[in-house]
């Protein structure tokens, strides 16, 4: 099922729906928000850590390079209609919670997004064309992403979702505008090349995207861990992470 906004005003997919990118992908999963949460806020993890969905993917993964030596974990993979893996998430340091009230200025963590690197293409239900895959699809992935590990304290429990769709509208249109004033420009090594990503800072935590020499993009976002000291790296063997 597509989303009920074109590619100008999309909005953030629910778990059970599809989701366009940018207007750039269709995916059946929605990166960022990995496993349904319980009550309180609490990962269910056996929606979780399977590495199957990352073998199928035709492209490499990202993940954070040698340099940091914590707890590396499997997320989930996004998914076209047709079931062609196009973007995913690796997980470093502490496993997040959503509900973050009390953890928030505690929990160090950094997740990598991969995207597939994808021309313009005919949607899967053969209605329209999709966009090529671009920076800004790794940023509005990555966005939404952080988006999803974060609950305003003080906030209602059902004003949430009201809350995510207005947050999420904001992370379409900052990565729609990678060269506006809310973004700045960071270097950072991938595969040990010094390249060049766009770097914004929030109240919830940060989020970065650039691409890679393979065609690919990397986006990430964290909170705890400072963004200046990352190096990325290819995933040689991503069934390590199983």
């Amino acid at each position: 099922m597509r989303t009920d906004k074109d590619a100008r005003g999309g909005r953030a997919a629910r778990s059970d729906e599809s989701e366009e990118a940018s207007g750039q992908m269709e995916t059946t999963s929605r990166v960022g928000a990995q496993a349904p949460a319980a009550e309180g806020g609490q990962q269910v993890p056996s929606a979780r850590r399977t590495v199957d969905g990352y073998l199928l993917a035709p492209f490499p993964w990202y993940g954070l390079d040698e340099a940091f030596t914590g707890p590396r974990w499997l997320m989930q993979v996004g998914t076209s209609a047709d079931g062609a893996v196009e973007h995913g998430s690796i997980g470093h340091g502490d496993e997040p919670t959503v509900r973050a009230e009390s953890a928030e200025d505690k929990e160090r963590f950094a997740v990598v997004v991969t995207v597939a690197a994808s021309p313009v293409r005919r949607s899967a239900d053969g209605t329209g064309l999709l966009e090529a895959t671009s920076v800004s699809s790794a940023a509005w992935l990555a966005g939404v992403g952080l988006l999803s590990f974060t609950w305003p304290g003080q906030m209602d429990h059902s004003l949430r979702d009201n809350w995510l769709d207005q947050q999420t509208e904001t992370a379409w249109v900052l990565a729609d505008d990678l060269n506006g004033p809310d973004w700045s420009t960071l270097s950072l090594p991938v595969d040990g090349v010094p390249t060049s990503f766009h770097y914004r800072e929030s109240e919830f935590g940060w989020v970065l995207a650039g691409s890679t020499q393979e065609g690919g993009h990397v986006g990430a976002y964290g909170r705890g861990m400072s963004a200046y000291g990352l190096g990325f790296a290819m995933i040689k063997d991503i069934g390590e992470y199983a």
